[in-house]
């Protein structure tokens, strides 16, 4: 009898712990990591690329350092192209964009000085590893 008891409660121990009792899907959650603006095009590209393939995906672009710079008013590539169309691509399929006030900071830049489609967060290290550790976000580095 105590053997049944033991299987009973170790069987519900791992169905608790591995969600068996839960056919719901979660909602895949993604931050990418851009720290300097030369990858911001294939970034996007790919962020296009994961959305086609999972539309529900939400996905956040955290910047800092060089990366913010793409997301500055005025922007353009080493060719003079603007971001804004790419950037507003995304925004419409739900892609966040946050720029660090740590970094706007150090270049003497106001928060004004970033495009209307993305946030100030206080820190994209920080944001970083919130939406890792606290919100379930996966990393990604283009």
């Amino acid at each position: 009898m105590k053997l049944a008891g033991l299987s009973a409660a170790v069987l519900l121990a791992v169905t608790s712990l591995y969600g068996c009792a839960s056919t719901e899907a979660k909602q895949e959650k993604v931050v990418y990591h851009i720290n300097d603006a030369a990858n911001a095009r294939i970034a996007m590209r790919n962020i296009n690329n994961h959305l086609n393939a999972n539309p529900d995906a939400k996905i956040v672009v955290v910047t800092h350092g060089k990366g913010i710079d793409f997301l500055l008013n005025d922007a353009k590539d080493d060719k003079g192209d603007t971001y804004t169309a790419q950037i507003a691509g995304l925004k419409d399929r739900g892609v966040g964009f946050d720029v660090c006030a740590n970094t706007l900071k150090g270049r003497k830049l106001s928060n004004n000085a970033v495009i209307l489609d993305a946030q100030v967060v206080p820190s994209g290290v920080g944001e970083l590893g919130k939406l890792q550790t606290q919100e379930g976000y996966v990393y990604i580095k283009p």
